[in-house]
């Protein structure tokens, strides 16, 4: 259809501490001008794959959402010698919204990984919460107990992440283990990606498929198994913050013990507020358009977005 839009009609190049990525751009509607809405990813993903959250959020505002360093195609902190800790992606997380948003107010949203690096940020630059009207986590966490996984899959995970975050085993492990042909073949069996596939057939299954190829070449291995190491010792409840938080839940998340997440999550935000995701699972599959994706937005946030 002609009138579509597409993806790429939002992004645009973002060059930011000598690293080249991109951003999504969306102004708002006409009756939500001002309103500002930045959104930051999780792990294995990349702007197109949020393509259709980002449609339910800009009904509501403009939103950003940009590349993080190593993730969705993005040069790596690894290309200007540097490691890419929570810390160092909050401090770039802050010079973006310092770079973007100046004098702006604005609300946060993050997914997953995002929301560790949202709450980081905030924690770390005061100045910048101040102007942070409020947060909203989408499937997030604050400690590394929230995980449900049985005592020894916790640290095979941990111990491996540390062990390929290495440069000789990443790129082992890049070009042996994610080399297409494995992965068509091994890939929808794995813990972490049965439930995407669950249920899909043919076409279905092929674009699936697809789409997950792509995000394991685009997203820098190495980053993301040392972030699945900070995601592993994670302790984000050692400074409080006085936000509003919106917190969007799936109660059979397949990773995390949600009691546990409202306890800690408690801890952090001053003013905590729970909301349940319409989902059978951590997140939407990766070929979810806007009206699959709306299941992760909440009547009771959507009405907060609403009201402004």
């Amino acid at each position: 259809m002609s009138g579509t839009k597409l993806p790429e009609d939002f992004i645009e190049p973002l060059n930011l501490g000598g690293m080249r990525g991109r951003m999504l751009r969306m102004p708002a509607p006409k009756k939500y001008q001002g309103r500002e809405i930045l959104f930051v990813y999780g792990q294995h993903s990349s702007l197109e794959r949020l393509w259709g959250l980002m449609q339910v959020l800009n009904r509501y505002s403009a939103v950003t959402m940009p590349d993080l360093p190593g993730f969705g195609g993005m040069d790596s902190f690894y290309k200007v010698g540097r490691k890419p800790t929570l810390d160092e992606l909050a401090d770039y997380l802050a010079t973006f919204i310092r770079w973007r948003y100046k004098r702006k107010r604005l609300k946060i949203a993050g997914l997953s990984f995002g929301f560790l690096v949202i709450t980081r940020m905030l924690q770390r630059y005061p100045d910048i919460a101040a102007k942070v009207d409020i947060v909203i986590s989408i499937v997030g966490f604050a400690h590394h107990d929230d995980f449900k996984f049985s005592r020894r899959r916790f640290l095979f995970y941990k111990y491996g992440s540390a062990f390929f975050s290495l440069r000789v085993p990443a790129f082992v492990f890049q070009h042996i283990f994610l080399a297409p042909a494995w992965l068509r073949l091994v890939y929808h069996h794995s813990f972490n990606a049965r439930e995407k596939f669950a249920g899909k057939i043919g076409d279905d299954f092929k674009a699936t498929m697809d789409i997950e190829l792509k995000l394991w070449k685009i997203n820098d291995i190495r980053t993301q198994m040392f972030c699945n190491g900070q995601m592993f010792s994670l302790d984000n409840c050692r400074q409080r913050l006085d936000l509003p938080l919106y917190h969007i839940f799936v109660s059979a998340d397949q990773y995390l013990d949600q009691h546990r997440v409202e306890q800690h999550l408690r801890v952090v935000f001053e003013d905590f507020h729970a909301a349940k995701a319409n989902l059978e699972v951590h997140s939407v599959s990766v070929i979810a358009d806007a009206k699959e994706a709306s299941v992760m937005v909440p009547a009771t946030v959507r009405r907060v977005l609403r009201e402004g």
